[in-house]
């Protein structure tokens, strides 16, 4: 419908342009009001239009709106401040909740398009913590969101299994066997800090871990590096994530090397102190960036190089979107400027979004100190707590453990995805676990409500049909048809969070229904047309909960 809008008031413009001169037509915005108020459609455009024309954006609207005729999916157009408001017919909104099946929501704007997503990365060695958990639920959601337009969409995990963080894991295991891995490194972090002589140490191991040149090493690298990899794919199989590959920096490491010096000769890059391979970004109003270090080993930039590359040759991809932490934005904005001028092509599909913080109340965490909140302890917390608000509810134990983990799973993945992408979260567990409002488990509660209205429905044998329409359409069938166009903007503007306030939305106004409304009533000529719409909106939530990468529930 916003499509339709945009063309019809872009032909009324060219129209106008006959009366009020040959002014430029400007991009027409059109959107959801968030005031209901103000219609289901709302289009600034004459207060656009008004600088230019030196009107009153009134008089502009009220022309507009006078030209638009014969749009019979509308009931009412009503200028206020401005703005022009759009209220759709019933009759319209009827026939579109006739067509809401399985499919609805997806498109074929990304048909053939090849998409690569890189994601999620925790480093072997170290702890999986709250900030791997944000990059997944992004990265997945965007995954399915891409799917759901016909995209071919891998997924990548990019993880670090050499460089300085290794050798401080060795280091801390050589010193201490009784260390877990991630404890290793906290522990090889904290001497490689504070003493010269530990130091010296881990930088010598980095470079013998690099060259594979000692078998004790290598033996122990193997060992750490197993156990790191089956401790993290235990959590992607809670969290929903099924990766098509996990590529190493030890794999990107010497492509990424070879790039560099190619592009040293090719004066791209430049000698650096100590004989180390830059590039310098000031040129480009950024800074400069270590390629290849002094002691002859390529850095995390080279690296990047090489993962472009093998990501491509593994998969000839139109797109490839990195999500990381936004703390190196500015590292990937010369990064990405180097890749400009050394593998141009790449470059141009290559994007980069940079996610905000996690944080709990207590503050930063770190994985340098040992101070870490790992993503598995937070997930066990959630479900915890959720324990604590089923254990009265008739269920087996099987089922209130399944169902704990799948609603802590929803806490955090939503309180991640609405927001929008750069935002930094402070988390609030008790809002996180709500069963009302503003929550995952909100969600998934509104959708096994409705699976119940269903089954209740069955059961008295009444079928969905739309034969017997009441006289006056609610927001409720209102809100449902604009499902598709949430998702389309979600996936172009790379923000899974218009998914996530849109389905928070629709389940309130269910809820609303729900609780104002008897929808399973044998005496009631309306109640097979409120049992169609109850299952539309399981439908839309079914949907809408995949995208989010939220699991839903048959009971709760």
């Amino acid at each position: 419908m916003k499509q339709e809008i945009k063309k019809i008031i872009e032909k009324v413009l060219i129209e106008l342009q006959k009366d009020l001169g040959d002014f430029k037509i400007p991009e027409i915005l059109v959107e959801i009001p968030k005031s209901l108020e103000h219609g289901d459609y709302s289009t600034n455009i004459s207060m656009i239009l008004a600088k230019e024309l030196r009107k009153n954006p009134n008089e502009i609207a009220n022309l507009i709106k006078e030209k638009i005729i014969n749009f019979k999916e509308i009931s009412k157009i009503e200028v206020i401040g401005g703005f022009i408001n759009f209220y759709i017919s019933d009759k319209y909104i009827v026939e579109n909740i006739k067509k809401i099946n399985k499919d609805f929501g997806k498109n074929n704007n990304l048909k053939n398009k090849k998409v690569i997503l890189d994601y999620t990365d925790p480093n072997p060695f170290k702890e999986f913590h709250i900030g791997h958990l944000m990059s997944n639920a992004i990265g997945e959601s965007l995954s399915r969101l891409f799917e759901f337009q016909g995209a071919k969409v891998k997924r990548v995990c990019y993880q670090g299994d050499v460089g300085i963080h290794v050798a401080k894991a060795i280091w801390g295991k050589l010193n201490n066997k009784k260390l877990k891995w991630p404890q290793a490194y906290a522990f090889g972090a904290q001497n490689f800090e504070e003493s010269e002589k530990a130091k010296n140490e881990i930088t010598d191991l980095n470079k013998i871990i690099y060259e594979k040149s000692d078998k004790k090493i290598n033996k122990l690298y193997d060992q750490g590096k197993k156990e790191s990899l089956k401790y993290f794919d235990n959590i992607y199989k809670k969290l929903g994530t099924k990766f098509d590959w996990l590529i190493f920096e030890g794999q990107t490491g010497p492509l990424g090397k070879k790039i560099a010096e190619q592009a040293f000769k090719n004066e791209v890059l430049e000698k650096g102190e100590g004989g180390a391979i830059i590039f310098k970004g000031e040129k480009y109003g950024l800074h400069t960036r270590v390629f290849i270090n002094s002691m002859g080993i390529p850095t995390y930039e080279a690296k990047d190089f090489g993962l472009a590359k093998i990501k491509y040759q593994k998969f000839a991809y139109d797109k490839s979107i990195v999500i990381t932490g936004n703390e190196i934005n500015e590292y990937f904005k010369v990064m990405l400027k180097a890749m400009e001028q050394i593998l141009p092509d790449l470059a141009k599909k290559t994007f980069h979004i940079g996610h905000g913080m996690l944080r709990l109340p207590e503050g930063k965490m770190s994985s340098r100190t040992g101070k870490v909140i790992t993503g598995e302890s937070l997930i066990n917390q959630l479900q915890e707590m959720v324990l604590e608000k089923i254990k009265d509810r008739k269920l087996s134990q099987k089922d209130k453990k399944i169902i704990s983990e799948k609603v802590a799973i929803s806490a955090i993945k939503y309180s991640v995805l609405k927001q929008s992408a750069g935002s930094d979260i402070i988390y609030d567990f008790n809002k996180s676990v709500s069963f009302n409002g503003d929550s995952g488990p909100y969600l998934q509660y509104s959708f096994t409500r409705a699976l119940s209205v269903l089954e209740k429905s069955k059961s008295k044998k009444i079928k969905a049909s739309f034969k017997n329409i009441p006289e006056k359409i609610g927001q409720l069938e209102k809100m449902m048809i604009q499902f598709p166009e949430v998702v389309e903007r979600s996936a172009i503007e790379y923000q899974p969070h218009y998914v996530a306030t849109y389905l928070t939305q629709l389940a309130s106004c269910f809820n609303s229904f729900y609780a104002q409304e008897q929808i399973v009533n044998k005496e009631d000529k309306f109640s097979p047309y409120k049992i169609a719409v109850t299952q539309a909106f399981v439908n839309i939530m079914q949907n809408g909960l995949w995208l989010l990468g939220i699991s839903t529930l048959k009971k709760m």
